[in-house]
């Protein structure tokens, strides 16, 4: 089943109390899906591990969760590689308790070493971070390696469908603002789209492309690549949701969709929705 939700909480969420609060405030925008937002470290309160669970599976919410932004895949010291296992472990844990089963993993860095070098290193860091998973009977948690927005980041669509193939359970989370970021606005038509739905059905197979894992905001870019998420508001830096969904569904993917808005993500995910749905009227 395709979901969408935000990234964590839009300024509209207030002063709601989390998780109690969060079935309604999504219900009031049509949303199915919530991403957990672990970017600066796994700090889950014990409110949200004691009724989160229950409260997702009631209402039919989607969990995913954000692993931390520090992870680093590609690190040329093998002691920050370990680290970042650790980092993925403690991330699955957390889903795990909260009945979340993905969690989005930035794919690295390559300003020190060749592109090349940088892509190896990180798959050898995801297959140790996989079983790490496997040893704590944590293999059910799909690790999703994310596309990056700075050019000097490891983080190509090709290259994130490199990671993925070192584990036939990775899938991609495949974010394309920035993927727009990061080719200065080569995002422009619906072909654009369709062409990368491709390469990653190709790639992976229609099973996995299928269950991918999208992130969707525009973006400010500047001649690195992302600089900062902005609002649907955008007339500027793109890219436009609408063509997406179309191919997505004529595709009948089924995919969850995580809006990452900067403070209007939910309803941005809201705006997807409704135009995902009209599509099938």
């Amino acid at each position: 089943m395709i979901t969408f939700g935000p990234g964590g909480n839009s300024e509209s969420f207030a002063k709601r109390k989390f998780p109690d609060d969060l079935p309604e405030y999504l219900k009031s925008f049509g949303l199915n899906g919530y991403e957990i937002e672990c970017g600066r470290g796994v700090r889950i309160s014990e409110a949200a591990l004691e009724r989160l669970p229950k409260i997702a599976k009631e209402n039919g919410i989607c969990l995913t969760l954000h692993a931390p932004y520090f992870i680093s895949l590609s690190g040329v010291v093998e002691e920050t590689r370990l680290k970042s296992v650790e980092y993925i472990l403690q991330s699955a844990r957390a889903a795990n308790a909260v009945g979340a089963k993905k969690i989005v993993v930035h794919s690295g860095s390559c300003s020190k070493i060749t592109r090349e070098e940088a892509l190896e290193l990180a798959k050898d860091t995801l297959k140790k971070a996989q079983k790490a998973l496997d040893d704590e009977k944590l293999s059910e948690i799909v690790i999703c390696p994310e596309t990056m927005g700075k050019i000097n980041q490891l983080g190509t669509l090709e290259e994130v469908l490199e990671l993925c193939s070192a584990d036939e359970r990775f899938l991609p989370a495949v974010d394309f603002g920035h993927l727009n970021a990061r080719t200065l606005g080569g995002i422009k038509t619906r072909e654009d789209y369709a062409k990368m739905l491709d390469l990653i059905e190709d790639r992976l197979g229609r099973g996995r492309a299928s269950d991918m894992h999208i992130h969707f905001s525009k973006i400010m870019y500047t001649s690195g690549g992302e600089k900062e998420h902005l609002t649907f508001e955008d007339n500027t830096y793109g890219p436009a949701f609408e063509p997406l969904m179309e191919e997505i569904h004529k595709r009948g993917l089924q995919p969850s969709i995580i809006c990452e808005s900067a403070g209007t993500q939910a309803e941005d995910a809201a705006q997807m929705k409704q135009y995902y749905d009209r599509l099938g009227k």
